[in-house]
């Protein structure tokens, strides 16, 4: 048995999948600490794990940023986008460093594993000498020599002007790196006592295994890819048990009675249902729909009054919804996003914030949905779009071959399979691939 920690930043987004890796590791007889904030203390402990609280490190409550760190804002726009990279990412760093460093000054340590996004665990490895793997919990972040820089609005380029094109967008990019991002990520390390360090993000990713949710088809292929990435398909946890509302019976209703079943989800971050919830009820108020929404936890009585055809809930569990579904209308989540598409169900997709626009290009690339371009769309747009989905079966047709690659690239026990190689004295199990790719 190992003793492991599980970081997590305290986002819900980034729980699903760690929470997942955790549960998989304590399955195989692991002690495993979860690193996170106190919000999502029992979503550990239900997986098996114990929890080691955010000290040092400022926590925080992921559904209003700006009550702890007011630059941040309401998070959208370059702006709020480079105040959360530097006061949320960056700026807890050093504090998730601390706080780990004197948890293995208590007990030794044999692994460290972490959400890509909690940085100070690169911290903590690079102190400690320990072993430590990232798991990317949006797309993966690695920069390529074959693609535009990550995060850059543009897909793969063809043929040499476009790879040209790709070749200058990442010089710009290291330019301005080396200038902003580089001073941020030096300062993190001097709080922690490490020297300067060039590369940027990439930098605070592992060089020895980086689990990667999704699979070939859904994410770009690069011929650069280093053996230490593998895809793992979808990283979440059993199914518990939760209520359903007492409208649920109207969505097998409708499936029966040949009705389209539309789900529209605005995730746990972005809660100006202006953005997405409201322009798609409207945008599909009069269509031969049913119109399944989630508020992520707002109460339903902020969408207001309700067309006859849209049914509301704070919550539903995935694994019952879509497989009930015939289109999801989304902003953008990689977890909700690779949900969806392991269900076999298709997507519109409107993302402005953070990794979403990746996210949407991914999608419309991968030819599973349509990316909007736009955070805020109008609703005769989001309608266009879900008619467009239901004219066309080859779409939910793609999204039914790369939902089964994602089932058979082995999820959480792919991942901890791979994660056991990194334990000192331990061998690499029958099965584990040694090779980039999809774990077999």
């Amino acid at each position: 048995m190992a003793r492991i920690i599980v970081a997590s930043m305290p986002f819900a987004g980034h729980v699903g999948p760690m929470t997942a890796v955790a549960a998989a590791l304590t399955a195989r007889g692991h002690d495993v600490l979860a690193y996170t904030g106190a919000k999502y203390e029992q979503r550990f402990r239900a997986a098996g794990a114990r929890w080691l609280p955010w000290q040092q490190a400022t926590d925080y409550d992921d559904s209003d940023l700006a009550a702890t760190f007011p630059p941040v804002g309401d998070g959208k726009g370059l702006r709020g986008g480079m105040a959360n990279v530097e006061h949320v990412l960056l700026g807890t760093g050093a504090g998730q460093a601390a706080d780990l460093l004197a948890e293995a000054a208590r007990t030794p340590v044999d692994l460290l594993v972490t959400d890509h996004l909690a940085f100070g665990v690169a911290l903590a490895g690079e102190t400690l000498g320990l072993p430590w793997a990232s798991v990317a919990v949006t797309p993966l972040p690695l920069e390529s020599r074959e693609l535009p820089p990550p995060g850059f609005p543009a897909l793969p380029a063809k043929g040499p002007l476009g790879r040209a094109r790709d070749r200058a967008l990442r010089s710009v990019v290291h330019a301005v790196a080396g200038r902003v991002v580089d001073p941020m990520v030096n300062r993190m390390r001097a709080a922690a006592g490490l020297p300067p360090a060039t590369g940027g993000m990439d930098g605070l990713l592992s060089r020895q295994l980086i689990l990667a949710q999704g699979v070939p088809g859904l994410d770009y292929p690069r011929g650069d890819l280093p053996d230490f990435v593998h895809y793992i398909g979808r990283l979440a946890v059993e199914p518990t048990r939760q209520d359903l509302p007492p409208w649920w019976p109207d969505v097998a209703d409708a499936r029966a009675k040949g009705l389209p079943v539309v789900h529209v989800t605005q995730g746990t971050l972005d809660v100006d249902f202006t953005d997405l919830l409201k322009p798609a009820i409207a945008g599909l108020a009069r269509e031969r729909v049913l119109v399944v929404c989630t508020t992520g936890g707002a109460p339903v009585s902020s969408l207001g009054p309700l067309p006859d055809n849209v049914r509301a809930a704070p919550f539903l569990p995935h694994d019952r919804l879509l497989p009930l579904t015939d289109v999801m209308v989304t902003n953008g989540g990689w977890g909700g996003v690779l949900a969806a598409v392991r269900a076999g169900v298709p997507l519109v997709v409107a993302g402005a914030s953070l990794d979403k626009p990746e996210v949407a290009r991914r999608v419309a690339w991968s030819g599973v949905g349509i990316n909007l371009r736009t955070g805020r769309p109008g609703a005769g747009r989001v309608r266009r779009a879900v008619r467009q989905i239901l004219a066309r079966p080859e779409t939910a047709a793609r999204a039914r071959e790369l939902g089964a690659k994602l089932t058979a690239a082995g999820g959480a026990d792919a991942a901890a399979t791979l994660l056991e190689t990194l334990i000192p004295g331990r061998v690499r199990r029958e099965g584990a691939p040694a090779t980039p790719g999809v774990a077999s």
